[in-house]
């Protein structure tokens, strides 16, 4: 059986709502496994995601504790009540709509009070309180083709809560919908959660997203496959760090990526290294020190210079779905822009706008020179990938530095790929910066001597 590693549960954790115990599901004459004892708490106050690959178990897990189906061994329990046929206490929402095309919003949301006493008045004004809450309003008489995905899973979440569910299940509800609808809608359903809006106690989603569960949870289940199984439990972030990308964001997201795509790794070595790190120091491996840097965006000096120049002629400031249709640009490709810059300092990302900051603003008034020594300013003080090249090539007797070395370097945070890629990033940032040079023939890179730094930042 899988080790499960168990970080401390959230403060304010409370009763214990739904429980599996020992939960194993299995099908065919073979019994081949889907799920192999699992054992999980969803507790008063929690917002818990279930975090694992496609094709692991996790919707059949969340089915299972809906009661949608048995298990085939172990036992659910609701308030310490085994639980046998549906989960009254559980509401779900689907990443398919699953909206009737011939009723409206209001008739929609209705649906889900008709097998209740309410009488049809009450059913009605709890719909509409409903809609209101999940943005809806206005839209009550629309019908289903007339909205777009965003708003269909709008009417899912109100369909969902106007049953004041105790218990919140979500399976990949963001996942059919684009890059930012699906990123507002994730918002504003945290925003509701924290201000106690939503009429209910907890919440628990099932993703494949890292950026999703580290943003939306208080722990963080990651699953294995094969069969399915909790791999590890993690705390997740406080609620201001949530949405900040601070090294502490970056770290989880990072550790997550590891444990995920590592799937043979202990992942209690790699929950220890991220809380070693996290306290200052390194764990030893073989003798060697792992490196951690920052996830560079994939945007080059061409895009990233010409973002800034763009931001400051329409007045300094944007909002991310009129810029990415002025841009003509992927609601990811522009994501990655605002990433890299607000990474750099040039602007932040307030509310779905982006702001040129006083510093991006000089950035953008500069001439070329001027706005090459700012860029090398703020680069070496920002991205540690790039001060730890620059600071191997200071120290280099000949001020030179093997790719491979870099590259081998990198391999301890990212995979090879994603090595790879970071590396021809932090060349062309450091070739605009003027800081170095690279001749791809040769894999050398070196110092550019003109425009040495006395001094690194620490």
């Amino acid at each position: 059986m899988a080790t499960i590693t168990t970080l401390p549960a959230p403060s304010h954790a409370g009763e214990v709502l739904l429980a599996a115990e020992d939960v194993k599901k299995y099908y065919g004459d073979d019994r081949s496994p889907v799920l192999e004892m699992v054992t999980v708490e969803l507790r008063d106050g929690e917002f818990v995601a279930l975090l694992g690959p496609s094709g692991s178990g996790k919707s059949t897990l969340l089915r299972i504790l809906a009661g949608l189906m048995p298990p085939s061994e172990g036992r659910v329990l609701v308030h310490g009540e085994r639980l046998d046929g549906p989960n009254a206490q559980v509401a779900i929402v689907f990443q398919s709509f699953a909206l009737f095309p011939w009723l409206t919003v209001l008739d929609n949301v209705e649906l889900g009070l008709l097998a209740t006493d309410l009488s049809p008045a009450e059913r009605r004004a709890r719909a509409e309180q409903a809609i209101d809450m999940i943005g809806l309003a206005g839209y009550e008489e629309a019908f289903p083709k007339e909205l777009s995905g965003g708003m269909k899973q709008r009417v899912g979440f109100a369909r969902a809560l106007v049953v004041h569910p105790e218990i919140l299940f979500m399976d990949e509800p963001f996942s059919a919908l684009d890059v930012l609808t699906g990123e507002n809608l994730r918002q504003e359903l945290l925003d509701l959660w924290a201000e106690h809006s939503i009429p209910t106690r907890a919440v628990l989603i099932v993703t494949h997203n890292i950026e999703e569960a580290v943003a939306l949870a208080d722990r963080i289940l990651v699953f294995g496959a094969n069969p399915g199984h909790i791999r590890v439990e993690l705390k997740g972030l406080p609620q201001a760090d949530r949405r900040a990308k601070n090294s502490a964001h970056a770290q989880l997201v990072e550790t997550i990526y590891q444990i995920m795509t590592n799937p043979e790794l202990d992942a209690a070595e790699l929950v220890q290294q991220r809380s070693m790190t996290a306290r200052g120091t390194e764990p030893k491996t073989g003798g060697s020190r792992a490196r951690r840097y920052q996830t560079l965006p994939d945007v080059s000096i061409d895009d990233l210079t010409g973002f800034v120049q763009y931001l400051a002629t329409v007045g300094g400031r944007g909002n991310v779905h009129e810029l990415s249709r002025d841009l003509q640009m992927r609601a990811d490709d522009l994501m990655a822009l605002v990433e890299a810059t607000d990474l750099l300092g040039l602007v932040d990302l307030q509310n779905r706008h982006v702001l040129l900051t006083p510093v991006g603003q000089r950035f953008a008034d500069a001439d070329l020179d001027a706005e090459k020594a700012l860029f090398r300013q703020i680069a070496l003080e920002q991205i540690s990938l790039l001060r730890y090249v620059v600071r191997e090539l200071e120290t280099s007797p000949t001020h030179t530095l093997e790719a491979e070395r870099v590259l081998d370097d990198l391999e301890h945070s990212f995979s090879s790929e994603e090595a790879r890629r970071q590396f021809e990033t932090v060349i062309d940032w450091g070739r605009y910066a003027e800081l170095l040079s690279y001749d791809d023939s040769s894999g050398e890179l070196r110092l550019d001597e003109e425009h040495r730094v006395p001094e690194l930042p620490t």
